[in-house]
């Protein structure tokens, strides 16, 4: 249980009276057992452990590795650095452990902080009418970075490319902290930018000192990725020291208007008579109108045009085979609010929910790319995993504040099969005698087929020339297998054992009986998609006795 959460909200520096950051709420920290609150990175047996190797599980790492990505991507000149992101985690809930954290970012065991009712902590009414906290009377710092609902509000993102924006998932709370910190144009590599923006996500310099260790640790110790912990109900124990008591918030002070001293008016002059009024000798002439030019106003400069959306190009559905490129690299285009096209728009593609064994751009699941001139960005070099299975593609392109995410439905289907049999030699066998050593090997895209199961029995052409399994009378006098009790049934279909880690088919014996006639047959080894290899066999006559 977090006994203390954060206080990050809005992006300024320091916080405002009417800011929820505004009232400083100390330290947070997380009461867990010491293997969790400080995981240990195992050894590996003859490769030492780096020194000082601290242990982040492996969900939360990636979830700190790719808000740094994404941010970076949004924001260039901040300079996020993941393992602030991981120091800030490592504090709020010492990066979800305990609370059984899953592979998709979310926990078994929901993260709230302590109700923020006034009794110990600041007085924060409820804002979210319990939609991630549940209390619909006052708010709760929620998931593993600790955000407070209103804070939420503004900052949530969603960092996982599943249209959802939850502070109780660790990608989407890490990336909205990333963007949090970079608030206000903030360069994160200037120690004082770095120093501001760790207080403005909780007001106390104890709390920025715990981070500073903690990142400082990550970078110059090294990190290792452990195992997500489990679940667990581990008991808080008692609280060691004072809580910081809350400052109330700060209230606006009303000042009473000045009244202005009047001036003492001059005596006034005295008005001169007014002459008599002579006629004009003549008519008078028409006064002239005086005119004021007036000034032009200067026109209002438009803001700024924006990032207004991201959209697919082409299909949201693409296909390749296993093991194989992607024919077309996938695309999409990115919008201005004015309609006019985003150039040089920084566009994250991220291949998640694989089921492929690997669909990757290289030797990486994710790609930065720009959008060209008509704010289209491609993602080339994408290949397909080793096996048949789906995944998504998320191309994501991020605003100040907002993200704008599409996703492609991908499906790796599986490489054909190929069958081939191995050595060239022809497959003689004798009357009366019997066939072995008969090996096959079984490969997709090049790679062994592990674990396939085949079909293997004599046929001969119909007349349409269609292979089909041998007429009885003529399984009768050909070659066979055995089985049933003792090997005494003769089989012409069998199913052999399926290949193994090498692809490799051992076929059973084929025999013959003195009845077999002499001739060529044919064996034809089957998969369930249809993929054959028939193999020719000569039986020829049993040399005759010599007197």
């Amino acid at each position: 249980m977090a006994t203390n959460p954060s206080t990050a909200d809005a992006g300024e520096s320091e916080p405002s009276p009417d800011s929820p950051q505004a009232t400083d709420r100390g330290d947070a920290r997380l009461d867990l057992p010491a293997p969790l609150a400080d995981p240990q990175v195992p050894p590996v047996t003859g490769t030492p452990t780096p020194g000082g190797a601290s242990g982040i599980p492996g969900t939360a790492l990636d979830a700190y590795k790719r808000a740094e990505l994404s941010v970076a991507a949004a924001l260039p000149g901040c300079k996020l650095p993941w393992q602030l992101l991981a120091g800030i985690g490592r504090v709020e809930s010492v990066h979800a452990s305990g609370y059984g954290l899953k592979t998709d970012g979310y926990t078994e065991k929901p993260i709230r902080g302590p109700r923020l009712d006034g009794n110990g902590f600041a007085e924060v009414r409820d804002t979210d009418q319990g939609e991630w906290d549940a209390d619909t009377s006052y708010d709760r710092a929620v998931g593993p970075m600790q955000f407070i609902p209103s804070t939420w509000k503004k900052w949530g993102a969603d960092g996982n490319g599943d249209t959802k924006r939850d502070p109780n998932n660790i990608y989407d709370a890490a990336l909205g902290a990333g963007l949090y910190l970079c608030a206000g144009d903030r360069d994160l590599s200037d120690p004082a930018a770095l120093d501001r923006a760790i207080l403005s996500y909780n007001n106390s310099r104890e709390y920025v000192n715990t981070v500073l260790g903690y990142m400082k640790q990550y970078k110059d110790g090294g990190v290792a990725e452990v195992p997500n912990p489990p679940v667990g109900n581990y008991p808080t124990p008692p609280t060691t020291g004072t809580l910081p008591t809350p400052t109330p918030p700060r209230q606006p002070v009303t000042r009473p208007t000045p009244t202005p001293t009047p001036t003492p008016s001059k005596p006034a002059t005295p008005t001169t008579p007014a002459k008599p009024t002579t006629p004009p000798a003549e008519p008078s002439k028409p006064t002239t109108p005086t005119t004021t030019p007036t000034t032009p106003t200067t026109p209002t400069t438009p803001p700024a045009a924006t990032l207004a959306k991201v959209e697919l190009v082409g299909a949201s559905g693409i296909t390749a085979e296993a093991g194989s490129a992607f024919a077309a690299a996938p695309k999409v285009k990115a919008v201005l609010s004015d309609g006019k096209p985003a150039k040089n728009q920084v566009v994250v593609f991220v291949v998640g929910d694989d089921t492929t064994g690997g669909t990757r751009f290289g030797t990486s699941d994710s790609l930065v790319v720009r959008t060209d001139d008509q704010g289209i960005a491609a993602a080339p070099g994408l290949k397909a995993g080793a096996k048949a299975g789906t995944f998504t593609l998320r191309a994501t392109a991020y605003g100040s504040v907002n993200e704008y995410t599409v996703t492609f439905k991908g499906t790796v289907t599986a490489a054909p099969v190929v069958l081939a049999r191995k050595g060239t030699e022809q497959l003689d066998v004798v009357v009366g005698k019997t066939l072995t050593g008969v090996e096959l090997f079984a490969t997709a895209a090049g790679q062994p087929v592990v674990g396939l199961k085949t079909t293997a029995g004599l046929v001969e052409k119909d007349e349409a020339g269609k292979w089909q399994p041998v007429k009885p009378e003529a399984a009768a006098k050909g070659p066979y297998f055995k089985g049933g009790k003792d090997g005494a049934e003769k089989l012409t279909v069998i199913e052999p054992a399926a290949t193994g880690t090498d692809g490799k088919l051992a076929l059973p014996e084929l025999f013959t009986a003195p009845e077999t006639l002499p001739g060529t047959y044919h064996l034809r080894i089957l998969t369930a998609e249809g993929v054959a290899l028939v193999l020719d066999i000569k039986v020829t006559a049993a040399p005759a006795p010599q007197a």
